[in-house]
């Protein structure tokens, strides 16, 4: 299948304005190439603190000739997620030794979970810890013993801030080794509703409680398609997990077999043996092309949209929201997944999953084919699905057909032509709306403004009654410079209601919003922000603003509005209190939301 015009001219594009960045960074990575195992280079006394706790794997550690694999981990037993890491390291270890190789747990980083700081003061830690889990991950491996590395890590910040240190040690290999999701409990749709009558006054807290309980109930990912699970998605459209891996549930004999499996790849695949596939090799402009392609006909977070332009600068890729936004005007959304639809990731795996649809997008042109990756050349792998015989893996190919098209349909028969990302832009500054949830009535808005500089206050407003007619909300100073640009995703219930009583109703800001905005227009990651000197500093009560997903629009239509003084944030309540006092140097020197927010690359 010839490849698709759009796909082809982004990737053109990329590759162009990666060109100078790129090449630098493969010189970086061939200069740490040269010289071969990395524990060769190390003293004695070196090598013997790096042993020394190593039991009888000392002597195949010594020997140099055999592979040893670095795991870094996320595990910690609060998040459900990462919880079922617990046990890998051991795993991973046996699995190691079995084919004579071995294995040290090199370090481990931090995880921190939204749901449990969702609207609260530690959110505002969360988009950067994505760049200090890059520098853990960095500290372990630099002590420069490890022929390969696996990472363990799954939800919102985790993932990409593993892949950005895995491109900067990009002269070795990585293989990212998932947990999968927990099995379905209340269904999302169910869940929602109670979140909504909670936000009106309906339902009692006691009846919120239970059915978030209900939702969330085991080890394992969150069962909504948001920001975790597409991470998982973005692992094996880019080749980094093992093709099929992401959606297999924790605890179960397949779950486990594809984690000793993992490690097996890991080897095969160092400098040692002969398939050797470093990080660099597999983290190119292609991947990422591969990886928007898979966001948008997935209707995957917003989130992303920060977290793979600073990924993909690690890597020597610049990315701009214009390739989100061209792609995603060329790519079929083919699932509904909530918040997009009523399933979960585990009706989603069950119905085709990442096998089906990455089998039909290649058969339709609209990923590369030739990609390199950890399961070998060409995104033809991951077309494939695991499956166990007489307890080993084997891989078989994936449905021809969905097996659910109210959940996934073909690429020729999509939910929608378009992925369901625009970028909006006008004297507002650029930003992201996620529409595949949105109904086409509720795409464009034109009304006034009422501007709040933190989502408490919009709450409160709404809680006194203040919405009556059409409004554009305006949250600002919710940027990574002001307070570390925390999700606002707690506004999500009470705009909805909002809609549901009849009233057009939009958000801008220039925070975030995360994977589950759903139904309200969301004009979001507005750069630049308004803490920086971004033009939604401008904006008053009042003023006529403008959003309009369909031409691509977000702008005031006051005539003053440009020639305004901006308003200067009062951003002391932000500075101390839960560690974000440790944050300064972060807020202070990171970079546009529209180019990643990154901080240390």
């Amino acid at each position: 299948m010839t490849l698709n015009d759009t796909v082809h001219r982004v990737t053109k594009r990329v590759i162009a304005r990666s060109e100078q960045s790129r090449g630098s960074y493969l010189d970086k990575i061939a200069r740490a190439q040269d010289g071969g195992v990395k524990r060769a280079h190390l003293t004695c006394g070196n090598q013997a603190h790096a042993y020394a706790a190593m039991g009888d794997d000392k002597s195949a550690l010594i020997a140099e000739n055999a592979p040893n694999i670095g795991i870094v981990t996320a595990y910690n037993d609060m998040l459900s997620a990462h919880q079922p890491f617990k046990d890998y390291p051991d795993q991973i270890k046996e699995a190691a030794r079995s084919v004579g190789a071995t294995a040290q747990v090199a370090g481990g980083v931090p995880a921190m979970c939204d749901g449990v700081t969702q609207g609260q003061t530690g959110m505002e830690l969360s988009l950067f810890s994505r760049d200090v889990i890059a520098l853990a991950a960095g500290v372990a491996l630099s002590h420069n013993t490890f022929d390969a590395a696996m990472y363990l890590g799954v939800c919102d910040k985790i993932v990409p801030g593993l892949v950005i240190a895995a491109a900067t040690f990009g002269h070795i290999p990585s293989v990212f080794v998932p947990a999968g999701p927990m099995t379905s409990g209340l269904p999302n749709d169910e869940k929602a509703k109670v979140r909504q009558q909670f936000a009106a006054g309906e339902v009692g807290r006691d009846k919120l409680m239970e059915a978030e309980m209900a939702s969330y109930h085991g080890p394992g990912t969150c069962t909504f398609y948001g920001t975790a699970n597409s991470n998982q998605m973005l692992m094996e459209f880019m080749g980094l997990h093992l093709p099929g891996s992401s959606f297999v549930n924790p605890g179960t004999p397949l779950r486990n077999a594809l984690t000793i499996e993992a490690t097996r790849r890991a080897i095969a695949i160092t400098a040692q043996g002969n398939d050797y596939r470093p990080t660099s090799d597999i983290l190119d402009e292609k991947a990422f092309v591969n990886g928007i392609v898979g966001l948008m006909a997935t209707g995957g977070s917003t989130n992303l949209v920060i977290h793979l332009p600073a990924m993909a600068r690690a890597a020597g890729v610049i990315l701009d929201i214009e390739d989100f936004n061209d792609l995603s005007a060329a790519t079929p959304q083919m699932a509904k997944v909530y918040p997009n639809g009523l399933a979960d990731v585990n009706h989603f795996h069950a119905a085709g999953g990442l096998a089906y649809l990455i089998g039909d997008l290649l058969d339709e042109g609209l990923l590369h084919p030739d990609t390199s990756t950890i399961a070998g050349d060409g995104l033809a792998h991951y077309a494939s699905e695991p499956t166990l015989k007489d307890g080993a893996i084997t891989w078989v190919d994936g449905p021809k057909k969905s097996l659910n098209e109210k959940i996934v349909r073909p690429a020729r028969d999509p939910f929608q032509s378009s992925g369901g990302l625009r970028e909006l832009k006008g004297n507002l500054g650029r930003s992201v709306m996620k529409v595949s949830a949105v109904a086409a009535e509720n795409q464009i808005i034109e009304a006034p403004a009422r501007i709040f500089e933190t989502q408490d206050a919009v709450k409160a407003a709404f809680k006194a009654g203040e919405f009556t007619s059409d409004t554009v909300v305006v949250v600002r100073f919710q940027g990574p410079k002001a307070n570390g640009m925390p999700e606002l995703h707690s506004l999500t219930p009470i705009l909805s209601v909002l809609l549901s009583r009849g009233l057009k109703v939009a958000l801008v800001t220039d925070g975030r919003m995360s994977g589950a905005s759903g139904k309200v227009p969301s004009a979001i990651h507005l750069s630049p922000e308004g803490a920086d000197g971004g033009p939604i500093a401008n904006l008053r009560d009042g003023d006529v603003v403008r959003v309009d997903a369909t031409t691509g629009t977000v702008a005031c239509l006051e005539p003053d509005f440009e020639t305004r003084t901006p308003v200067v944030p009062d951003l002391s309540g932000n500075q101390e209190g839960l560690g974000r006092e440790l944050f300064t140097a972060f807020r202070d020197r990171c970079g546009l939301a529209a180019d990643g927010a990154g901080t240390v690359v």
